[in-house]
């Protein structure tokens, strides 16, 4: 009686772990990853062949950097009206000046939830979008193995430095020529944890040695927990942070020669809610600025126009062109055009091709019917439009007929590329809710009737009646 007894209780739990793997497994969806091996990392495409016998166009390598050096600020929790709303005017006067009137472009970044650090450094780094999974990892992050612009940095030789956040420094053991990680822990810490971080950047910003400077601020985050972000700690900290900006600012227009500018990149990973808390997705948890500032953009004239949203996503991929180097592949990130804006119509229609053949590349690997998928008809559309444009430019045609012809073909890549990022970021929120479903039938069943079955094999029988009968639903 007692084996008996021990059978039919070591059934039930292994059909409650049945049930909570059920709903696990449709809870969290399967990311969309491209292929790996060869394939995934074969050469980039070559631009569309004009139409026609004997024309070849000869570009086939990745286009070279638009910048020497590039430093991303990343401020933990700032939002966006942080900079953009009354408290930027107020406490962040050189930003908001660069912002209205200098040579800058500004958008609202929007970043899924989870808004927890590591995730959204993912997201930021890879153009992928990390899913709730990753915040039962966010206390102990892994090193990153998806392709990412860090990865891709540091293969194509850039050296690169990091002070700040030490979940940098365990998703990217071993990629840093110099780092100094600070914890996130003690989060009574408003000061020493920021300090720690700026105390390096006289000495590094007087170097040449590295091309890509990333800093990682979290006392604006320790003060949004512990205060709130009406908190009178709010306007010094963010003081602190225009004036470390000013530096940087000041110091890499200093140094710019005359062949490529260089380029400061100002982000937040996630804002913070009402009470100060984030996680959630209410809109002061993803709306986060997004400011690239360099020489190569043109003077802001004229008032000021709200900030355009753009997806935190699309950073990976604009930094990778800006810096050279491949797409990550997995990346459903949009190249942001105004960065790229100043370059030739032939450089502009290069990389959003890349960008586009990224997107449908990583969509075939992902999706059977990705010939019917609007985004993918809408670039093969492009890329045919693309290479009327290559035959019309190789044979010296500078009228205005090509301008317009540019415009039309630079346009429908970006609505390709909309469309194709959108078809990809839906599948990241597909729920399994057959899944889903069934594992929460078992776990009910198990609550509610196991207890009147009078052995394990009429209780599994029932359990196995319900998981058919949703199947057949």
């Amino acid at each position: 009686m007692r084996l008996r007894s021990g059978v039919f209780a070591s059934s039930c739990l292994l059909v409650q772990a049945l049930g909570v793997a059920l709903f696990l497994r449709g809870f969290f969806p399967v990311p969309v990853r491209s292929l790996p091996g060869r394939e995934a990392r074969a050469d980039p495409p070559a631009e569309p062949a004009p139409p026609g016998a004997g024309m070849v166009s000869n570009w086939t390598k990745i286009p070279p950097p638009l910048f020497k050096k590039v430093v991303i600020v990343l401020i933990d929790a700032l939002r966006d009206d942080f900079v953009f709303g009354s408290k930027g005017k107020q406490f962040m006067p050189y930003t908001t000046q660069v912002v209205e009137k200098g040579t800058s472009y500004s958008f609202i970044a929007e970043a899924k939830p989870p808004t927890v650090t590591m995730p959204r450094i993912k997201a930021l780094m890879t153009g992928s979008i990390p899913g709730f999974i990753d915040v039962v990892v966010n206390l102990n992050s892994p090193a990153l193995l998806d392709d990412n612009l860090i990865w891709q940095a540091k293969t194509a030789g850039k050296r690169i430095i990091f002070y700040g956040d030490d979940t940098w420094v365990k998703l990217f053991p071993k990629h840093f020529v110099e780092y100094d990680g600070t914890t996130s822990f003690f989060v009574s810490d408003f000061t020493e944890v920021d300090d720690n971080v700026t105390r390096h950047l006289d000495r590094v910003l007087k170097r040449e040695d590295w091309d890509l400077l990333i800093l990682h601020y979290l006392g604006l985050d320790h003060i949004g927990h512990m205060t709130g972000p009406n908190s009178p700690l709010v306007g010094p900290k963010l003081r602190e942070m225009d004036n470390i900006l000013k530096k940087i600012h000041i110091s890499l227009l200093s140094k710019e020669e005359s062949s490529l500018p260089n380029l400061l990149v100002v982000c937040g990973d996630h804002g913070m809610s009402e009470t100060g808390s984030h996680g959630g997705s209410s809109e002061g948890e993803v709306h986060t600025p997004l400011l690239f500032i360099s020489s190569a953009f043109e003077k802001r004239s004229g008032p000021l126009a709200q900030p355009e949203h753009v997806q935190q996503t699309d950073l990976a991929s604009t930094l990778a062109i800006g810096l050279g180097l491949p797409i990550s592949r997995n990346s459903v990130g949009n190249l942001i055009l105004p960065v790229v804006g100043g370059k030739t119509m032939r450089e502009q229609l290069r990389f959003v091709h890349l960008n586009g053949f990224q997107l449908s590349r990583l969509l075939q690997q992902n999706t059977l019917a990705y010939e019917k998928d609007p985004g993918y008809e809408h670039f093969k559309i492009a890329e045919k439009s693309h290479g009327n444009w290559i035959k019309l430019y190789l044979e010296g045609n500078n009228s205005e007929i090509l301008l317009n012809l540019g415009k039309k073909v630079l346009k429908q890549y970006l609505e390709a590329l909309k469309t194709l990022s959108s078809s990809l970021s839906k599948q990241v929120a597909q729920y399994d809710m057959y899944s889903m479903m069934v594992g929460t039938v078992i776990i009910m069943e198990y609550v509610l009737v196991n207890s009147s079955w009078s052995d394990d094999a009429d209780f599994c029988a029932h359990v196995w009646y319900f998981i058919c009968y949703c199947k057949d639903v």
